[in-house]
This record gives C-alpha cells, sequence and structure tokens, in this order.
C-alpha cells in the first residue's frame, strides 16, 4: 500500500467552496446514495443542498490537505456543539483523513467550552456508524427523518463527552 503524503488540516477558504461540494456529493453519491431512493432530481437537490451548505459554513470548516489539494472537511453547527458534516474523497478513506478531522473538529469545541459534541447518520450506513462509535461516540436516538407520506430514512443521533478546556492561557515569549 502506497504512503499516503501528510495531511494538512488548516481552515476553509472561499475559493474552495466548490471543490469542497464536490467533495461531499462524491462522497454522499458513495456512502448515504445506496440507502436512498433518488432520481435525478434527488441528485440535483443534493449537489444543491451541499454548495449552500459549504457556502453558508465556510467560517465552521476545516479541510484536510494532501500534497496542496482538499481531500475532506469537517464543519460545525454555529452555536452549538453539533457536527453536520464530514466527508472525505471516497479514495482515500480509511487512511485516517476523517479521524484526523473529526479529532481536530472535537479540540476546537472544547476550546469555545463544549461538554459533548452530537452528530447524525443514516442508521442504515453501519460502516458510518461503527467509525463515529470507534472514535468514542455513542448512540444517543434513533429517528425518522423525512415528510410523513414519502419516503422516510432512519438517522442515529451519537454524543460523544468532551473534556472542555478551562484553565488560563499564558501568553509564551
Amino acid at each position: 500500500m502506497p504512503m499516503l503524503p501528510q495531511i494538512v488540516i488548516r481552515k476553509a477558504v472561499a475559493s474552495e467552496a466548490e471543490t469542497l461540494a464536490d467533495i461531499g456529493y462524491v462522497a454522499w453519491e458513495r456512502d448515504l446514495m445506496p440507502f436512498l431512493r433518488v432520481g435525478d432530481r434527488a441528485r440535483r437537490a443534493e449537489q444543491d443542498r451541499l454548495s449552500a451548505a459549504v457556502r453558508d459554513s465556510l467560517d465552521r470548516i476545516i479541510v484536510a490537505e494532501a500534497e496542496g489539494v482538499s481531500v475532506g472537511w469537517c464543519s460545525r453547527a454555529r452555536g452549538r456543539a453539533y457536527i453536520p458534516y464530514l466527508f472525505v474523497t471516497p479514495l482515500l478513506q480509511n487512511h485516517g483523513i476523517g479521524t484526523a478531522l473529526l479529532r481536530r473538529m472535537e479540540s476546537i469545541l472544547e476550546l469555545e467550552g463544549a461538554d459533548a459534541v452530537q452528530l447524525d447518520t443514516l442508521a442504515d450506513n453501519v460502516r458510518a456508524v461503527k467509525f463515529y462509535e470507534h472514535q468514542g461516540y455513542h448512540i444517543l436516538a434513533l429517528g425518522q427523518q423525512g415528510r410523513a407520506g414519502q419516503d422516510t430514512t432512519m438517522n442515529v443521533r451519537l454524543e460523544k463527552r468532551l473534556h472542555p478546556y478551562s484553565g488560563p492561557v499564558p501568553d509564551i515569549e
């Protein structure tokens, strides 16, 4: 197996919004779409939704970069300790990139004073549920997503306890 280049985690920049939305869509298409009954219209709607989500949360997104190329991203919600998105380019999944993004986002939330973080994923996506459990998350609840009378999916809400930093931050000179 070839060695992966060093991964750098950094803040997102506006010029890469389309690239991040594309990473999210390709990962969604491979990892989530098989559990959903969607047509071309729903695919386009998902692309639009991800593009809007990236634009609207750019200041709360961190990016994994390898050799100058964005390969994954993670975002946090405004005003609460919730992670709505974690995506890694499918070809680079299972190489620690998702773990690195998740750990960095958890550290950011701890510095903001959060004592727990939550996220959701499809209940049928056992691979994702197992990934989050391996990262220390536990299942809080199972719930339906979607409109009554239409196709609905079951989501899993997961939570991880954090250790917020509460000490002084000394200046280092």
